[in-house]
């Protein structure tokens, strides 16, 4: 006797799942820059190129 499912019968995962991983992933990475630029930089040099970066998108 076959213990195994037939294709049809398995939960379908949901459609969110990819970017939703996706999205976290951009974020962690984003999250992993800023870190690092502040390590690198400083607080205070970092803080003012935000402003900077900010002031030339405005």
């Amino acid at each position: 006797m076959s213990t195994n499912m037939p294709a049809s019968d398995l939960p379908d995962a949901p459609v969110w799942t990819r970017p939703l991983v996706l999205v976290g992933g951009v974020l962690g990475l984003l999250a992993a820059g800023t870190l690092a630029l502040w390590a690198h930089f400083g607080t205070a040099v970092f803080y003012e190129m935000v402003l900077a970066g900010l002031a030339a998108c405005l």
